[in-house]
């Protein structure tokens, strides 16, 4: 298994992407053991709120593994990538936060800002190096203008250029630095799995209800891009 799913008590789930030799970049196999874990999580009775991290030292995800597209020519299905990215593909009403450092590259970013919350060490690098290997991320495209606005969206999705935590935090793309943020990520999930389940799950379908009709209106077009893209590398 390339994905870890524990329970570690009081309510709070650990989701672990586990490929440290690649830097946790995801293949097909572990993108549908991580569409898999957010279903496992989202019926878990015994889960009310997550922490995603990635194992190893040196990245929290260096994004989709460019090797296996290379050697097979093909990308994952669009409805099979929706549902390895939290909320999605399916409805996940429980609040994710994100452990971030090292390498958080392409999918890697994807998945953070399709978490909840996110908390990021001071050597976390981010970047969309999709364009340059003539790819994209496309719910991304959908999500990011909402998080950080359209400008620093289309800034940082077309130049692929890399930036560090503290330009990620004025941005508005993660929440706050920690030099442990594993540990504060695990306090926060424990402090939301506090809270009233049924309240959590609520509010959180309220906050990002326009959010989920755009993506789902925009599906059809993200499947599209990402079928084009791939025809014309």
């Amino acid at each position: 298994m390339t994905v870890d799913y524990q329970h570690q008590g009081e309510g709070v789930l650990q989701i672990t992407l586990n490929r440290p030799e690649r830097l946790n970049a995801l293949d097909g196999q572990a993108k549908r053991e991580l569409a898999e874990a957010w279903a496992h999580a989202a019926d878990d009775q015994q889960v009310r709120a997550i922490v995603l991290r990635g194992a190893g030292e040196r990245a929290f995800c260096a994004g989709s593994d460019l090797k296996e597209i290379e050697a097979t020519g093909e990308a994952v299905a669009s409805d099979l990538l929706a549902r390895a990215l939290p909320g999605v593909g399916l409805e996940l009403n429980k609040p994710v936060v994100a452990a971030l450092h090292g390498h958080t590259l392409g999918l890697g970013i994807s998945l953070a800002i399709h978490c909840d919350l996110r908390i990021a060490h001071p050597d976390t690098r981010f970047s969309f190096p999709e364009v340059r290997h003539g790819m994209l991320s496309g719910f991304s495209a959908i999500t990011l203008p909402t998080l950080i606005g359209e400008a620093a969206a289309l800034d940082i999705m077309l130049s692929a250029r890399s930036f560090d935590a503290e330009e990620a935090l004025r941005l508005g793309l993660i929440n706050r630095i920690a030099e442990t943020p594993h540990d504060a990520a695990l306090e926060l999930a424990a402090q939301l799995a506090a809270h009233s389940a049924k309240a959590m799950e609520w509010t959180k379908a309220l906050l990002l209800a326009q959010r989920k009709r755009h993506l789902t209106h925009h599906m059809a077009l993200v499947d599209q891009a990402r079928q084009d893209v791939m025809r014309y590398r």
